[in-house]
């Protein structure tokens, strides 16, 4: 793993990339915010060694590199999620690489079924803290120290100072923003009413597929995050309906106009 993510750096860095400020992984809700940097470079997934290519319908497969305001950005513009097929060490990769570019900050984004009553279809959920369901941990296996301790200190996974620089924002944008603990399903099927009562029992306001395995990559070496989610999908008890990825995608973008203002502005301060 070290090799490949040194290679892979190495290769970034002679296309152009360095010392970014901020790593965004543009997930469901966040497309948009593409338009608001100044890109520089853009390069193909599929033209960058060791990074797997994303197979899911409406997220893109490019790394771009640009900037928002005086910020520097490297933005993944489309995410690998486990259910793919990938191993966790795949699908986590491009955190490793946004590391040693020089990335001590990360923005990531999300869709997700809201389990809080208060909760209703588009609205945005900053994400304070999650609980970790996928079948594999992402740090599964022998330790690299060169990477980050084996046990790794999970008692901020979001960080607290990120979340009140967002609050303040939120405020000065008139942007309601709910906030929530996330839980992380393997997926690809979205949940069943019991899963969702579930998630509700074990403490969550929210549920998705991704996210979590980035954050842990992300905290195991020291990197600070913050994470936001967009509610696409309602799992309280006596509303749930059918789902489907195309109606995820169109919920998404009712707040992607919001999502993408408030991450510009948090980029911009």
């Amino acid at each position: 793993m070290w090799n490949k993510v040194q290679e892979t750096v190495k290769f970034l860095q002679e296309k152009g990339i360095s010392k970014p400020d901020y790593g965004i992984i543009l997930g469901t809700g966040l497309g948009n915010l593409v338009d608001k940097i100044s890109i520089e470079i853009a390069i193909s997934y599929s033209e960058i060694p060791n990074f797997p290519v994303s197979t899911v319908e409406g997220h893109s497969g490019e790394l771009i590199f640009g900037t928002i305001g005086s910020k520097k950005v490297v933005a993944m513009r489309g995410r690998f999620h486990y259910y793919e097929g990938w191993t966790m060490e795949q699908t986590v990769f491009p955190v490793r690489v946004m590391k040693y570019l020089g990335v001590e900050k990360l923005i990531v984004s999300n869709a997700s079924g809201g389990v809080n009553p208060n909760f209703k279809v588009g609205d945005i959920m900053v994400i304070t803290d999650h609980i970790n369901l996928m079948p594999v941990h992402p740090l599964h296996g022998k330790n690299d120290d060169r990477f980050g301790p084996r046990f790794v200190d999970m008692h901020e996974p979001y960080s607290k100072k990120m979340i009140a620089k967002m609050d303040k924002i939120a405020y000065s944008l008139n942007i309601p923003i709910h906030k929530g603990i996330y839980l992380a399903l393997q997926g690809p099927t979205f949940e069943t009413p019991a899963e969702y009562k579930m998630v509700k029992i074990l403490g969550a306001d929210a549920v998705g597929m991704s996210t979590v395995p980035e954050v842990i990559i992300a905290k195991h070496m020291g990197v600070e995050c913050f994470g936001i989610s967009v509610i696409t999908d309602l799992g309280v008890e006596g509303v749930v309906e059918a789902v489907s990825h195309e109606e995820v995608q169109k919920n998404a973008k009712i707040a992607e106009k919001a999502v993408g203002k408030l991450v510009e502005e948090f980029v911009k301060l």
